[in-house]
């Protein structure tokens, strides 16, 4: 192996390895139990980022973990056409040609689009690649492919037959820049400074006013009514009468609906149907006119009278300047309020009256929700999130499903041009067939991408087709995304599965947070504080980038990107390497079938052994319940501190000694131990494990097949833990003493050592070669009642008490005063759990487990502080 490790070369060298030996690809165990991810796909707007990198690398954990266990692993990847974002991304590149999708036509603007998405997905692919994901590309998806487009199709004429697809006018959210129809949650709502504008609407037989506010003085054109409450007795005489809408001069009714509140304002609210959600409501109710304003674009209509033409936002400057004018307009008070951004395109919404295609949406709703409260539903973690989703979907309103856009999945449904006739089919084949028609036309709009994303766990497995992958690889296993999609797409997901499968599409979803920056910000091209997964792994290689990103955070919160961070992996991953490298250098001739390490071990092997056998239990376990965090503390502890800074320098005493008995054993265990921890760290870091189990001695092709390290009883021994902490805690008493007194550990020392009892006496003589080696000792000489010199430096462990004579080298009052701190120390741990057990509660309610322990550490801290004292006694004496 090579001195430093070369995370570059390693990556190179393995990934086309792992490709050609097609080990990722499910199907190859057909008696294992299968484990399902379906990867949620990434859109080919562009490169991925940070917040993919952790997405992807958790996933990628998972299936690694399962394969080793056993199971027939697929982790199916795809990626998504993203209807809207992808063609503003085209449309915004062919703008700074001068050139708009109307000059090149459907057909060759989709062209455009398709050209974008072969490169972007090539992009991707290799960004995949550096990041070592162990995806199936054999069974890759697209949004758009024929076999996910049937299922488009197949799910839409179902719900259309069932009547829970329908085409109404209602009010939606127009995006004028885009000039398509979005779905509420993908309107994002910014605080803004404006303005409320208080009106009087004079009433037409000349009796008076009403007042009314409005913060979209431009929308007053379309008002086809005044409400107010029915129980209002201010307005009790003037409900029925007409008045006079100012600039139009429109006569429109003063009408009594329940959908005012009285308290709030003026108690009369004016009613535009065209133009807001709540205003249509009140309509269809009254049977009022339906005015549109504008058009597509924002831009004031026929309908806008003197205003045509004119902007929506230069209109309302115009119009309120009429208003003022008019003496119309009473007051304009500033108004902080929520105003809807396209999440796209960044224009402000538009409610408008349009006619769409719409989801009924309570029908698949109640399912859902009745699945989470009957106990089949999917399993949230952290499971504060099923509350979120719930809310949501108990709220629902049908959604608005068609986009006036040319890139995406569009409508299945056929109009004649001679009739106006208009049939829904899976194609235009059959749409003749039922409808008996020749000169049909396809629906010009589009689905939401979400339409064909909320299918992806199933239509990406074959279905509406029985397929083979479809019986054995769903209902998937786990989800794993952010927080920010739970809407958008988890919901989708579980209605649409529920409704076509009967299964819900996962039995778990994962919820991570978001990754920011090292401020704790968002990251954003505005901010400019963005980080390109490729440049740390380019800086640091990939294993610290997945090492960091993966064990940073818990479930469900937010992770900050810190640099630092990335390097202490790297640096990790570097100390893992160093270990590595002594150990091979020590197994030259080691073949795999002598390692044994079921002979006679000395006590840091068979510690060693019970530690490792106890981290692959609990990171099992950890795994498991998605702590990640916890698993990389775990494993971080477990092969910096027990396995390189201990074991390994016990070792070097078996293998460098004369005893070809002792040397074999060390050996083995040396063996054993490094290839199961590698097998541990390779989820997590699969390039390096893969690098260096390849160098020791081992059974098959690639550590990606390997078996995981399973607990076994057989290797459990709390003997040798106690005997490895008492030698450990020796070892850093007698280093800490050096370190007060600054002698280096270079200096020779004596050491002297008073044993609490014949047992733990018999340990340090049975482990004195490690003692005297790592305290680097002089001489040494362990008791029951040692003589000592008067003038020493002390400690105490557990068990005995160490004494190093250090004349000339220490002040006698410094170590009285040292001594009498630890006192304090102790007395203070003394009190603590006096007072814990002292307590009536805590006694009466704690498992007697703990009241033992606490008891334990109750003797412990006692006798080391009589030890203490007596040591000062002796100082003073």
């Amino acid at each position: 192996m090579p001195t430093t490790y070369d995370p570059k070369a390693a990556e190179q060298k393995w990934y086309p390895y792992w490709m050609e030996g097609g080990f990722f690809r499910a199907g190859q165990r057909p008696e294992a139990k299968p484990y399902t991810i379906v990867i949620p796909p990434p859109n080919v707007t562009g490169m991925l980022h940070i917040g993919h990198a952790l997405d992807f690398t958790l996933q990628d954990i998972l299936i690694r973990t399962k394969r080793m266990q056993g199971y027939d692993t697929l982790w199916l990847p795809g990626t998504d056409h993203a209807g809207i974002a992808t063609q503003t991304k085209v449309e915004q590149k062919l703008r700074a040609q001068n050139i708009s999708r109307y000059d090149l036509g459907r057909e060759k603007f989709l062209e455009q689009v398709w050209a974008w998405k072969d490169q972007y997905a090539a992009t991707i692919h290799e960004q995949w690649s550096k990041m070592g994901l162990s995806l199936d590309y054999s069974r890759e998806r697209f949004t758009l492919d024929e076999g996910l487009s049937k299922a488009v199709r197949e799910v839409f004429v179902k719900l259309y037959e069932k009547g829970l697809i329908y085409r109404g006018k209602r009010i939606i959210n127009w995006d004028p820049a885009a000039r398509t129809a979005l779905s509420d949650i993908e309107v994002e709502y910014k605080e803004v400074n404006g303005h409320l504008y208080h009106l009087r609407y004079p009433l037409k037989d000349g009796s008076g006013f009403i007042t009314v506010a409005t913060t979209r003085p431009e929308t007053m054109l379309g008002d086809t009514a005044v409400a107010v409450h029915p129980e209002d007795e201010r307005y009790k005489d003037m409900i029925g009468k007409t008045l006079i809408l100012p600039i139009i001069g429109r006569e429109i009714p003063v009408i009594a609906d329940e959908y005012v509140e009285k308290e709030f304002g003026s108690g009369a609210v004016k009613i535009t149907p065209a133009h807001d959600p709540n205003d249509f409501e009140v309509g269809q109710r009254h049977n009022l006119p339906q005015i549109v304003v504008m058009d597509e674009s924002g831009t004031m209509n026929s309908e806008a009278g003197p205003y045509q033409g004119q902007d929506r936002s230069e209109c309302r400057k115009n119009i309120t300047a009429d208003l003022k004018e008019q003496g119309v307009l009473i007051s304009i008070e500033d108004h902080v309020h929520q105003v809807g951004h396209s999440e796209r395109s960044g224009a402000v919404v538009e409610p408008y009256l349009s006619t769409q295609w719409f989801v009924a949406m309570q029908p698949l709703a109640e399912a859902a929700i009745q699945a989470q409260k009957d106990g089949t539903g999917v399993n949230f973690v952290p499971d504060r999130f099923e509350k979120i989703y719930l809310h949501w979907i108990e709220n629902v309103r049908d959604w608005c499903i068609s986009r006036q856009l040319w890139w995406g999945h569009r409508i299945p449904a056929w109009y004649s041009e001679s009739t106006g006739e208009m049939v829904v089919a899976r194609d235009e084949e059959e749409a003749r067939q039922i409808s008996g028609l020749s000169d049909l036309k396809q629906d010009e709009d589009v689905l939401d991408t979400w339409f064909s994303s909320g299918l992806w766990p199933f239509s990406t497995l074959g279905w509406p087709d029985d397929s083979e992958d479809m019986k054995r690889y769903y209902p998937t296993d786990v989800l794993v995304t952010g927080y920010d999609i739970i809407y958008f797409w988890v919901a989708r997901m579980i209605f649409t599965a529920l409704e076509f499968t009967g299964e819900k599409p996962f039995s778990d979803v994962l919820i991570h947070g978001l990754v920011r920056d090292a401020e704790g910000r968002k990251m954003s091209k505005s901010l400019g504080n963005g980080v390109d997964p490729l440049e740390v792994i380019e800086k640091y290689g990939a294993d610290a980038m997945r090492y960091m990103i993966s064990t940073g955070s818990t479930p469900g919160q937010d992770l900050r990107f810190r640099w630092e961070k990335v390097e202490q992996a790297r640096n990790f991953a570097n100390k893992i390497w160093n270990a590595s490298r002594f150990a091979l250098m020590n197994l030259e001739g080691v073949s795999f079938e002598d390692i044994d390490i079921s002979g006679k071990l000395g006590t840091a092997d068979r510690w060693i052994l019970h530690r490792l056998n106890e981290t692959s239990r609990d990171i099992s376990r950890l795994i498991n319940a998605y702590d990640f965090g916890e698993t990389g503390r775990l494993l971080y502890n477990f092969i910096w501190d027990d396995l390189c800074d201990w074991y390994i320098e016990f070792a070097k005493l078996s293998l460098y000694g004369s005893d070809e008995a002792a040397k074999r054993s060390t050996q083995s265990v040396l063996a054993y131990v490094l290839d199961r921890t590698m097998r541990l760290i390779h989820p997590f870091m699969p390039y390096i494990s893969e690098e260096i189990w390849q160098h020791l001695p081992h059974q098959g092709e690639t550590i990606t097949l390997a078996a995981w390290p399973e607990y076994d009883a057989a290797l459990e021994n709390p003997d040798a833990v106690a005997e490895m902490n008492l030698l450990m805690d020796m070892i850093r008493a007698v280093r800490n003493i050096r370190a007060e007194v600054n002698v280096p550990m270079s200096k020779k020392v004596e050491l002297i050592v008073k044993a609490g009892n014949q047992e733990t006496l018999a340990i340090i003589e049975r482990n004195n070669a490690y003692i005297s080696r790592f305290a680097n000792t002089s001489s040494f000489e362990a008791g029951l009642n040692p003589e000592a010199p008067e003038k020493v430096m002390s400690a105490v462990v557990t068990g005995a008490e160490l004494l190093l004579p250090l004349s000339g080298l220490i002040d006698i009052e410094q170590e009285i005063a040292r001594l009498q701190k630890e006192v304090q120390t102790l007395n203070s741990e003394v009190e603590r759990v006096d007072k814990k057990l002292g307590n009536p509660g805590f006694v009466a309610k704690a498992p007697a487990k703990v009241i033992e322990e606490e008891r334990a550490k109750q003797a412990d801290y006692s006798a080391k502080r009589e030890k203490v004292l007596a040591r000062i006694a002796e100082l003073r004496g």
